[in-house]
């Protein structure tokens, strides 16, 4: 399955050389670039990461970095001090432009030890105001080729900024797929993912950040077991009121009916402040999730946990004693603006 979706990725990568003749490195499809990222070496940088560390620190306005048409392998890391970096892809699909990296939780570390879960993410951002466009993050590792590799969180992307926004982004693993974190419990770190895909199977929606999907296709793949996964596992902590809000999106699976649970609630550590937030709220809802779709994380009960429905619909949508439901109050409570909202006003998904 991870073979297949590489060569599918790299499908209508011929479209680079026709982009690679509009203008110089800094114009590319019309548009003006700050810095362009060519692996053909047309651009000013021929790997991503190397167009990240060359962006000024401390940056207060956008710095526009155009992604033309490839597929760039190796790990991306935006530190903290690179902030208002916008990645743009250049193709005509989010699946022309690909960042990917290889690597699991267990996979040796040179020197010595593994990558651990964070140190697995193919793309970490610390660089607060981020923003990616038309672009796809992946993270290629292959589970049935590694078998003594029993550790297998591999992480596509890692959040830990805050006013983040991906728009029109594919997010591609198998377990831990997108993890919205934060730089510590009590921080609050808000992400915002308009129109976006997001494909997994175990856990592959988790972290303590606040996160608001919006339109976006989140799809469980199938790993032929019993359950074949959770879609999401929140570790909020107990003084955010706002943890993981899907709205109008549509949970789609390779799985068969009734096999993958909602989400279970991940407390770190075995931190019992970490009371999980997942709403999901007008939503399609496939028939691969069952009709009591949270579970207990080991010794947590996910009853405790801040998990609940409104006005889902679709075949796995249902309203019985195992799914919460919002009030009409909780739920006008409960929107995109109040999770993102801050003491600064931010409002991401009032802009066009």
């Amino acid at each position: 399955m991870r073979r297949r979706r590489f060569l599918e990725l790299s499908a209508g990568l011929g479209a680079a050389a026709g982009l690679a003749a509009q203008g110089g490195p800094a114009r590319a499809g019309g548009h003006h670039w700050d810095l362009v990222v060519a692996a053909d070496g047309t651009g000013d940088h021929t790997s991503v990461q190397a167009a990240i560390d060359a962006v000024p620190d401390g940056a207060t306005s956008p710095v526009r970095i155009g992604v033309r048409p490839g597929t760039y392998l190796g790990q991306v890391i935006v530190p903290a001090a690179k902030t208002h970096v916008e990645l743009h892809g250049l193709g005509h699909r989010p699946s022309d432009a690909v960042i990917a990296d290889d690597r699991a939780n267990g996979t040796p570390k040179p020197g010595g030890g593994t990558w651990g879960t964070s140190g697995s993410a193919s793309v970490t951002v610390d660089g607060a105001g981020f923003r990616a466009v038309n672009l796809t993050f992946a993270n290629l590792f292959d589970e049935a080729a590694h078998p003594e590799i029993t550790n297998r969180q591999a992480v596509a992307v890692l959040t830990r900024a805050d006013r983040l926004v991906f728009d029109r982004v594919r997010f591609l693993a198998n377990q831990d797929t997108l993890y919205v974190n934060s730089t510590a419990a009590a921080v609050v770190a808000r992400s915002y993912f308009r129109d976006c895909y997001v494909e997994g199977d175990v856990d592959f929606i988790f972290g303590r950040g606040t996160a608001v999907f919006d339109r976006t296709r989140v799809h469980s793949l199938d790993r032929g077991s019993i359950p074949n996964g959770y879609v999401t596992a929140p570790s909020t902590d107990i003084t955010n009121p706002y943890g993981l809000l899907f709205q109008h999106c549509r949970f789609t699976a390779d799985a068969p009916d009734g096999t993958v649970l909602l989400g279970r609630p991940w407390h770190p550590g075995q931190d019992p402040n970490a009371i999980g937030a997942t709403i999901i709220r007008e939503s399609w809802i496939g028939a691969h999730i069952p009709a009591t779709p949270w579970v207990d994380f080991g010794t947590w009960p996910w009853e405790d946990a801040r998990f609940a429905e409104y006005r889902n619909f679709g075949p796995g949508a249902a309203v019985t004693p195992d799914r919460p439901q919002l009030t009409r109050d909780e739920a006008a409570a409960l929107t995109a603006t109040t999770h993102l909202r801050g003491a600064d006003g931010w409002a991401p998904h009032l802009c066009p």
